[in-house]
């Protein structure tokens, strides 16, 4: 996957052509409103960065903020600085708490290892009615398979029947039906359809189209943002904390290989580097922060004991619309040509 879409994105001067016309036409896309495409950041450095990315190119953007109850004050504080800095408006979309929480503990005794993809939702739905509620069409998306990679289709399924099947089984409330402007999170094929196809909202990802180096990166925001490194990759979202826990302890699963392997195949870090780290935990697993998000989602010590001694199960063992996607994979393969299905979302569900 790294291979193809490295040949789909090449940073040389074909490349480079290729990203200046979809800034055109961003902007012409643009005129006349106030802002010509949303930006999702949640204080983390790719967010913050392709934030910083669009101004420079001439991009009118509107940050948007999906506040799912977990922030980490320091990205907070980074969100505050990086907005103020470049002069851009922040729009924070905050979840029902109630909603939020039910999902988070139905997904842990759902026992699958889709622990983040209740927010990697919520972030979703919010860019799309944002952008949405604006009449923007263009929603830019801070992630790069060239330092995270793309998580395998068993680590991480994302889509919306899945949530609800999973919160019909395990939840205790009663969802918020959907609303185009107050989506919650809803997001199943119908949704997806008329946020991409019906309204036109296309999804960018600029990171994949520049040169992205992490360390260079840091001293840019840090020096020019007043930008702080929340002390781990994704600890923007102190949840994560207790996600990789229950990753590594109950899946074995290291999301360190995922992101170390992109990062040795683009020359970010030594292979020898690499595995020297992963000798010890992820400094992200603080015991302090997990005791935090435990108390949060209301849970004991017991209970989640017994919470991880739930038997291992997969999104296959659940409800989804993948058959219904599979149909239509050429219809879709199709949608990636004009930027309204990422092109590595569809190289995870349908080729690899």
């Amino acid at each position: 996957m790294h291979n193809e879409l490295d040949q789909e994105f090449p940073l040389n001067q074909q490349g480079q052509k290729k990203f200046k016309i979809i800034i055109q036409k961003i902007i012409k896309a643009g005129r006349g409103r106030k802002y010509d495409c949303v930006v999702g950041i949640s204080g983390g450095r790719d967010g913050c960065y392709t934030l910083y990315l669009a101004k420079k190119l001439g991009l009118r953007p509107l940050a948007v903020h999906f506040n799912d109850g977990f922030g980490n004050p320091v990205a907070g504080e980074n969100m505050t600085n990086v907005t103020k800095k470049l002069g851009v408006d922040l729009k924070t979309v905050t979840s029902d708490w109630r909603e939020s929480k039910d999902i988070r503990v139905a997904f842990l005794k759902a026992s699958t290892p889709d622990l983040g993809m209740p927010n990697d939702l919520g972030i979703a739905t919010a860019l799309y009615s944002s952008a949405l509620q604006e009449n923007i069409k263009y929603v830019l998306v801070g992630h790069s398979f060239r330092t995270e990679g793309v998580a395998p289709i068993g680590w991480l399924y994302m889509e919306g029947r899945y949530l609800q099947d999973v919160h019909g089984r395990f939840g205790k409330i009663k969802l918020r039906k959907w609303q185009p402007l107050d989506p919650g999170f809803n997001l199943g094929l119908y949704q997806l359809a008329y946020y991409t196809i019906f309204k036109r909202i296309k999804t960018i990802f600029p990171l994949y189209m520049v040169n992205y180096v992490r360390d260079e990166v840091d001293d840019i925001l840090s020096n020019e943002l007043d930008w702080v490194y929340p002390g781990a990759h994704h600890l923007d979202d102190l949840y994560q904390s207790l996600m990789t826990y229950i990753l590594r302890v109950k899946f074995n699963i290291d999301r360190r290989l995922l992101h170390y392997g992109a990062l040795i195949r683009s020359s970010q870090m030594s292979r020898e580097e690499a595995l020297d780290r992963m000798k010890d935990v992820y400094v992200i697993e603080d015991p302090k922060v997990i005791d935090l998000c435990l108390k949060r989602l209301g849970l004991s010590q017991e209970e989640f004991d017994n919470i991880l001694k739930i038997p291992k199960k997969t999104f296959l063992d659940y409800k989804t619309n993948l058959s219904t996607l599979k149909r239509f994979k050429y219809l879709i393969k199709l949608l990636t040509y004009v930027d309204l299905f990422p092109k590595s979302t569809y190289l995870k569900y349908f080729e690899y």
